[in-house]
C-alpha cells in the first residue's frame, strides 16, 4: 500500500512535531547538499527551530552568499537603490580615510614631541622606542654615506696624484730637451768662432808681409 497524503497543517502534538521537524530538517539539508553537488549551485540554507536553535548548510561561505543575495536584491530594486548603496560605500571609505589621516597626523605630531599630554606612560615608552630605532637607522645610513664619500675622495686623491706625477715627468722631459738644445747651440757658436779665427789669421799674416821694408819703417814711425 502507498503512503497516504498528509494534511499540511501545524502538528499539535509536541512529540510528533519534534520528530517530524528532525526528519524533514535532515531531508532538507540532504537535498540542499545534493543540489549543490549535482548542479554546481551555490546553496545556503538557514533553519531555526521553534525553540530558536539554528541549523544551517552552505557549500560556500554563508556570509558571502548572503551578501551576494543582498546585492542581487538591490540590483533588482532599481538604479536609485544602487546609487544609495554606492553613496553609503563611498561615505564609509571616506570616513576610514579621514580616520587614517588623523592617526598619521597625530603620530607625526607625537614624533615631533607635540601633543604628548594625551599619551599614557606605556604609549610614551613605545614612542621612545620608535624614536630610538629611527635614530639608529638614520645614523647607520649617515655613516654608510660618509664611508662612501670618503672612499670616493680617496680614489680621487690617488688619481690626482698620478696625474701630478705624469705632469711633473712631462715637465722634466721638456726642460731636459730645452737644456739639450741650448748646449747644442753653444757648441755651434764655439765652432763658428773657431772657424772665424782660423779663417782670418792667414789673411792678416799675408797682409802684413806685402809692405816693403821702407814702408814698414814708415808704418812703424807713423
Amino acid at each position: 500500500m502507498g503512503r497516504g497524503k498528509i494534511e499540511i497543517k501545524r502538528i499539535e502534538n509536541t512529540t510528533n512535531r519534534q520528530v517530524t521537524f528532525c526528519k524533514r530538517r535532515n531531508g532538507l539539508l540532504k537535498k540542499a547538499y545534493e543540489l549543490s553537488v549535482l548542479c554546481d549551485a551555490e546553496v545556503a540554507l538557514i533553519v531555526f527551530s521553534s525553540r530558536g536553535r539554528l541549523y544551517e548548510y552552505s557549500n560556500n561561505n554563508i556570509k558571502s552568499t548572503i551578501e551576494k543575495y543582498k546585492k542581487a536584491c538591490s540590483d533588482g530594486s532599481g538604479t536609485s537603490s544602487m546609487t544609495e548603496i554606492n553613496a553609503q560605500y563611498y561615505q564609509q571609505e571616506s570616513a576610514k580615510l579621514r580616520q587614517q589621516i588623523q592617526m598619521l597626523q597625530n603620530s607625526n605630531r607625537h614624533l615631533m614631541g607635540d601633543a604628548l599630554s594625551s599619551l599614557s606612560v606605556k604609549e610614551l615608552k613605545q614612542l621612545e622606542n620608535r624614536l630610538e630605532r629611527g635614530i639608529t637607522r638614520i645614523r647607520s645610513k649617515k655613516h654608510e654615506m660618509l664611508l662612501t664619500d670618503i672612499e670616493y675622495l680617496q680614489k680621487k686623491e690617488i688619481e690626482l696624484e698620478n696625474e701630478n706625477i705624469c705632469l711633473r715627468t712631462k715637465i722634466a722631459e721638456v726642460e731636459r730637451l730645452q737644456q739639450a738644445n741650448m748646449n747644442i747651440s753653444g757648441s755651434e757658436l764655439n765652432a763658428i768662432q773657431a772657424l772665424s779665427r782660423n779663417f782670418f789669421s792667414p789673411i792678416i799674416a799675408e797682409g802684413s808681409s806685402t809692405y816693403s821694408q821702407p814702408d814698414q819703417k814708415i808704418l812703424r814711425l807713423g
